[in-house]
């Protein structure tokens, strides 16, 4: 992702289906970055598609493997997009979701354990969560491939391949004009986590997440100052869909080789997750 501006002011069988746990968010992060630098086309991203689906198998969801080949500045690059449909009755939809690759730093070792690891985890948790209830719109859980830049610098469209892939297809089969909202997460496992109201979002949907976070007893996470961004959310904004990126972007490791698990908080993970859990509930209810 791309910080434009800033302004100040099977570890699942466990734990509880009740709510989101943080200790199995992480715990399921960490599988992911055990896999090392995950980048677009490599091996152990294509461990990673694996280890993803093999988890969903249990997840008692119709899983969707949308493989794409886009052109890059290092030429045609295979890339797949995963997506965990838990359906309902109503014809609406809402979706939540979050890259699993890494950037590529060709000679280092980025194991990405914020910036493509929490947020692939936290779709895992959150499958488990949603297996079996009863739902009254269709819930999507996407874990987006290329969201990273395949050169060094983030320009032009060296970036969101995933997410404009999806926004596209969507567009295109009529999916878009079914979604009642999406939230992107991104980079929310930070253990000193806050969140700031990322200004390219939907306006409505932001309120939603922030009201929602206030009753839940979160709002000290949950700031009241300003960042825009370009991130997974954005080509889902052009497709017209209501859509919102959750972000931690106050984050020292950021695209350095220390971005690494102990950097994490389970704690973090089980906010952000019990957040958007709480507003898929009220998106249903709308």
């Amino acid at each position: 992702m791309f910080r434009a501006q800033a302004f100040l002011i099977l570890l699942p069988t466990l734990v509880s289906a009740a709510g989101v746990s943080g200790s199995s968010a992480l715990e399921f992060t960490r599988h992911a970055v055990a896999f090392g630098p995950r980048p677009s086309g490599s091996e152990a991203i294509h461990q990673l598609q694996a280890y993803i689906l093999t988890q969903l198998k249990t997840c008692k969801c119709q899983v969707t493997e949308d493989a794409f080949t886009p052109q890059t500045p290092k030429g045609p690059i295979a890339m797949k997009n995963i997506l965990a449909k838990f359906a309902g009755k109503s014809g609406k939809a809402v979706v939540i979701t979050g890259h699993y690759d890494t950037k590529l730093f060709p000679g280092r070792k980025f194991v990405g354990a914020s910036d493509g690891g929490s947020s692939a985890g936290l779709l895992l948790e959150l499958a488990r969560v949603l297996a079996g209830q009863p739902r009254t719109d269709d819930v999507y859980l996407v874990w987006l491939d290329g969201e990273e830049a395949v050169r060094t610098e983030w320009a032009g469209e060296d970036n969101l391949y995933g997410s404009r892939h999806l926004a596209e297809r969507w567009s295109k089969d009529g999916t878009a004009a079914k979604i009642k909202g999406l939230i992107n997460v991104d980079m929310i496992g930070d253990k000193h986590l806050n969140l700031k109201q990322e200004q390219n979002s939907n306006a409505k949907l932001r309120q939603l997440v922030w009201r929602s976070a206030s009753e839940l007893g979160y709002k000290a996470y949950f700031w009241d100052q300003d960042i825009t961004i370009e991130d997974d959310h954005i080509p889902f904004l052009k497709a017209g869909i209501p859509a919102l990126d959750l972000i931690d972007f106050d984050y020292d490791p950021w695209h350095t080789d220390e971005d690494t698990m102990d950097k994490l908080s389970a704690q973090s993970l089980e906010i952000v997750g019990t957040v958007v859990l709480d507003v898929i509930q009220k998106l249903e209810r709308q």
